[in-house]
């Protein structure tokens, strides 16, 4: 098997307060966009928000800035626009229309066909979803991403043991955190793709952290008279090589999928390169040093 890094004797352990301090800013981060987003005051998509997304095919090519400055001048306010210069299309979202459902569509066609007379273009497709079904979405989501949480917390707990379970949790919930905190730094929508995104995220964390325990419950077994801080050590480095590998391979896939899958999942492949980054860095500075905190008596070790 390949090995990119051989015989590697990095503290690991030793570097947890560090790794303790950065991650708590990112939870920080994490924890304030959870706040903004229940209070609808950050950058929501449709999904939650309510609103109208309306994709239009043009037969020419049509400047962006001029669809935003022929809808500004009618007054239409609250809508975000992104487009797709190779094909033509401009996708137009608006966000809790004043309007009742279905006027918003015609209202964004009436006025695009009365300023664009020479570019005739055809609709797409229309999503509308209410503002009450919004709620409902982003209440459904959160409650996905808890019940994920508390599903990785009972399956490590049976298959190690309830602080393995507990660090495991804990680093999964760190990565949830700090990649949405990211997104709502950055001012990108948060939405149902992202949500799918971090439900990815927590699958592949809980994947990389179960190796490393793997890897120290072995380890406990036959170097049970060494303290726990250097079999975790020598554990994690002995997988070292095997998680870059993993992780690398799952990145090159995210990163093609950024350059080359298309606007339409173009958030989900960011959130998943930096779940990546994350989840791998959690596997070994954070959920292991957790247990290490719960379990620093010579008796743990023993048994």
């Amino acid at each position: 098997m390949l090995e990119l890094i051989k015989s590697t004797k990095i503290d690991f352990m030793g570097k947890k307060r560090i790794a303790f301090i950065f991650s708590g800013i990112l939870a920080v981060i994490g924890v304030i966009a959870v706040i903004q987003i229940a209070t609808g005051k950050a950058n929501l998509g449709i999904d939650f928000a309510g609103g109208t997304a309306i994709q239009l095919k043009f037969e020419k090519p049509v400047a962006l800035h001029a669809v935003r400055k022929a809808l500004e001048e009618s007054s239409l306010k609250d809508f975000d626009l992104q487009d797709l210069p190779s094909v033509n299309k401009i996708l137009i979202r608006v966000k809790k229309a004043e309007q009742k459902l279905g006027q918003t569509s015609d209202a964004v066609t009436g006025i695009l066909s009365q300023k664009f007379p020479d570019n005739k273009y055809v609709v797409d497709s229309t999503t509308e979803i209410g503002p009450k079904v919004g709620g409902k979405l982003r209440a459904d989501a959160a409650m996905a991403v808890g019940a994920a949480v508390l599903g990785i917390l009972a399956y490590v707990a049976f298959r190690f043991k309830f602080n393995f379970g507990v660090g495991a949790t804990i680093a999964t919930f760190h990565d949830v955190l700090a990649v949405l905190g990211m997104f709502y730094l950055m001012g990108h929508e948060i939405n149902l793709i992202l949500v799918t995104a971090l439900l990815t995220i927590a699958g592949y964390s809980l994947t990389d952290t179960v190796v490393v325990f793997d890897r120290i419950r072995e380890n406990m077994k036959v170097r049970y008279k060494e303290p726990l801080e250097s079999i975790m050590n020598i554990s994690i480095n002995e997988v070292l090589s095997r998680t870059i590998i993993t992780s690398l391979t799952v990145l090159l896939t995210s990163i093609t999928l950024f350059f080359f899958g298309g606007e339409v999942i173009h958030d989900f492949a960011l959130a998943m390169i930096m779940g990546v980054v994350i989840g791998t860095y959690s596997s070994i500075f954070i959920a292991s040093p957790i247990v290490l905190l719960w379990g620093r008596k010579k008796t743990f070790a023993k048994k």
